[in-house]
């Protein structure tokens, strides 16, 4: 039905019923005839009418509800008799009819303080904006009718027809939220009735979303509800269902089965016979209370026609009055249309937003789950070449070889931090990152950086110079680990594109105050510069110039992204000055918390506490071979001996019939996971330390592990310090617990 047809209606309607009401006087009181229990009985009459589809009888028994409610002069019952005609002829379909009895209640409410016959007045009015697709509109009307009333069996109705719309919008969990509420529902109006419509919904919800297994078994439990109690409509859709269910499934004996019952009940209480009854005995009640309407009006004019001059003069002013009246009818009915189609402008709007924001929202929760997988597959690896570049340091390596292991144990600890920022990235932009403030040493930090790289300017040809401001303080606080970060990318960046020339790295004082100073960076080339157009764009992800530059020089076009992600951190900004076949420079500025009373050195990296750990025994719980290796040489060399467990099940075993002074256990484990492995074990031990060992993000939430029982973690690679560290700070912290 057109929308604007509708509310053309009932703005006819609504004009007929004021001109009505200016002639005529109600007052309404309290039943005092019947009482509220005959009342009840008639309206629990009804609803059983109602939901065994025998409309005649239901609209017999309203019209005994309006008969009563006339004759007390009872306007609340009578508004509550007015809206379930509404409700009915909605239900059946009539949407004229449901709009007159819908304007006659809305008329008595003017004057009648109501509040749950106004709550359910918005709720059909929802139920009038749904069945017309203004979802959002609908959405809005329950939403304030909720506020109005408490009712039970209204807040029901409400859910269920929110269940409706949220299909509709498709937000099926919104929808499924509903409707499982209402199969558990203690209405005692229609607690059977809401749980039948409810599981007839999650049955097509489910057929939407392919779980036809799922819709077989909700279109059951509405079929055994609907015949216990007689539910004509809620039958026939029933076996509808199942039909179609078990013929998309292929299982067509089923099928044939279900579509027999329902040409069965089609012939019982479907028939034309009855649909023809049904609509003789609404159109004869509407008339009937059409000719009530028009008969109290001829009342009132016979009265005033005794008078001959005050019936002229009344003439006079009424058709004068009801110009005025048409006139402000029609001008209240078009901005009343203007309004409704801005409301719903901006209720699309809105949803569209909300749909934007949804598939946003989506993409990046996509993003950051790969990203998530992506490092940890890549923290696997890393520990293998972290723990074995540890592990060949430690078995005196000649001179060359030990540069060379520094320099990949420099660089598989640096590709971690890569691996983590670019995690993180998003959490940069978002704010939601901030640097550490711990003391370090720029001039080592820079110094690793330059001797890092110092292999690839060599194959270059390129000199690469260091040029450090001796004035700079030798102890600052900051992030170190980030400041890398951002020379590794910006000096990289700069030997790829640099042959035969010069990089150099500045880094010089530019103002030092009581507690902090002001420090000048830049990174400067001779290489082939960057054009005017590409220093546009230079900063954005993956970009690197051109597609030959791509090809012919290699990389992600990360580099510079992450670098200006990273300074903003800091509250600093990316400089680049650049001429094409000249060369290019990069610098910022950066303000530094110092340590203003020069101590002794502190080393950049940690130092673990002396620990005896010769003699203890501990289980290491490891599927990858390669790990179990470099876990157990680790451990040997601190004269730890272990055993090695290939899985969670043998982890229980051994914990079981073994004594250990820690279990190191690794969570990612096909099968039983670490985290269900030491609940397990928490149950027949408390005590001994579990350290878990993974691969994620110590920014990522770690409360499930120390939920599931875990004493600390370590993340994969760990360095060799941290690790021995954890260990002895458990086992002994544990040790001196257990004597005291």
């Amino acid at each position: 039905m057109n929308f604007n047809l509708v509310n053309k209606k009932i703005g006819e309607r609504s004009l007929l019923l004021l001109c009505i009401l200016l002639c005529m006087q109600f007052s309404f009181a309290q039943s005092e005839g019947n009482s509220a229990s005959d009342v009840k009985s008639i309206f629990d009459e009804f609803m059983a009418y109602r939901h065994e589809n025998k409309i005649d009888k239901a609209l017999e028994t309203l019209d005994k509800a309006a008969n009563i409610a006339e004759s007390n002069e009872d306007a609340k019952l009578l508004v509550d008799t007015y809206h379930q005609y509404a409700r009915l002829f909605l239900e059946e379909g009539d949407i004229d009819t449901a709009i007159f009895y819908l304007e006659r209640a809305g008329d008595f409410l003017k004057d009648t303080s109501y509040s749950y016959g106004q709550a359910f007045h918005l709720y059909l009015d929802g139920a009038l904006r749904y069945g017309e697709g203004n979802n959002f509109q609908a959405l809005k009307q329950l939403e304030e009718s909720r506020k109005l009333s408490n009712n039970r069996n209204l807040t029901n109705n409400i859910l269920l027809l929110e269940a409706y719309i949220y299909t509709n919008i498709e937000k099926y969990d919104d929808a499924i939220k509903n409707l499982h509420a209402l199969i558990v529902n203690s209405d005692d109006k229609e607690r059977a009735y809401l749980a039948t419509k409810a599981n007839l919904q999650l049955a097509e919800i489910s057929i939407t979303l392919n779980d036809l297994e799922e819709a077989i078994i909700h279109s059951k439990a509405a079929l055994e509800l609907a015949q216990k109690h007689s539910f004509a409509k809620e039958i026939k859709n029933a076996f509808e269902q199942l039909s179609n269910i078990y013929e998309t499934n292929g299982n067509y004996s089923e099928s044939l089965m279900y579509t027999k019952e329902l040409a069965k009940i089609k012939d019982s209480i479907f028939n034309t016979e009855k649909a023809k009854l049904d609509a003789d005995t609404a159109d004869k009640i509407r008339f009937d209370h059409q000719m009530n309407e028009l008969n109290k009006l001829q009342a009132k004019n016979e009265e005033l026609s005794e008078s001959k001059n005050r019936s002229e003069i009344t003439a006079i002013l009424t058709s004068a009055f009801l110009t005025i009246i048409s006139l402000l009818a029609v001008s209240l009915f078009r901005n009343n249309q203007i309004k409704l189609k801005t409301n719903d402008l901006l209720y699309t709007k809105n949803k569209e937003l909300e749909l934007a924001r949804d598939a946003a929202v989506s993409a990046m929760e996509a993003k950051t789950n790969f990203l998530s997988t992506v490092t940890h597959e890549l923290r696997t690896p890393l520990y293998a070449v972290t723990g074995l570049t540890h592990l060949l340091l430690e078995e005196n390596p000649s001179e060359h070889q030990k540069e060379h292991l520094k320099s990949l144990k420099f660089s598989g600890e640096y590709l971690l931090n890569f691996i983590n920022d670019i995690l993180q990235i998003n959490k940069i932009d978002a704010d939601k990152l901030e640097p550490l403030s711990i003391e370090f040493k720029l001039e080592k930090v820079l110094g690793d950086v330059v001797e890092s790289l110092q292999q690839n300017a060599n194959e270059k040809n390129t000199e690469l110079i260091l040029d450090y401001d001796a004035k700079i303080p030798k102890k600052l606080l900051g992030d170190p680990i980030k400041l890398s970060q951002i020379f590794m990318n910006l000096v990289g960046n700069a030997l790829k594109f640099t042959k035969n020339g010069k990089v150099e790295v500045i880094a010089k004082k530019l103002k030092k105050e009581e507690d902090q100073v002001k420090l000048y960076f830049e990174v400067r080339d001779n290489g082939i510069g960057i054009s005017e157009d590409q220093q546009k764009n230079i900063f954005d992800s993956f970009e690197q110039g051109s597609i030959q530059i791509n090809r012919e020089y290699g990389g992600t076009g990360l580099g510079l992204t992450i670098v200006k992600s990273l300074l903003g951190l800091f509250g600093s900004t990316i400089n680049l000055e650049s001429e094409l076949g000249h060369g290019s420079s990069f610098y910022f500025e950066m303000d530094l918390d110092y340590e203003s009373k020069e101590g002794e050195d502190v080393a950049f990296e940690l130092n673990p506490e002396e620990f005896q750990f010769k003699g203890l025994h501990v289980l290491v719980v490891e599927d990858n071979k390669i790990n179990q290796v470099i876990t157990k040489k680790m451990l040997t060399k601190k004269e730890i001996t272990c055993d090695i467990a290939n899985n969670g099940n043998e982890a229980i075993d051994l914990a079981k019939s073994n004594t250990y002074d820690a279990i190191l256990m690794d969570i990612h484990m096909p099968g039983i996971s670490g985290e269900e492995a030491t609940r397990q074990i928490r149950k027949f031990d408390t005590v001994i330390p579990i350290i878990a060992l993974t691969a994620i993000s110590l920014d990522d939430s770690l409360d499930s592990f120390y939920e599931a029982g875990c004493n600390d973690v370590v993340t994969k690679p760990f360095k060799p310090e941290v690790f021995y560290q954890k260990i002895g700070e458990n086992i002994f912290r544990s040790k001196m617990e257990g004597s005291v």
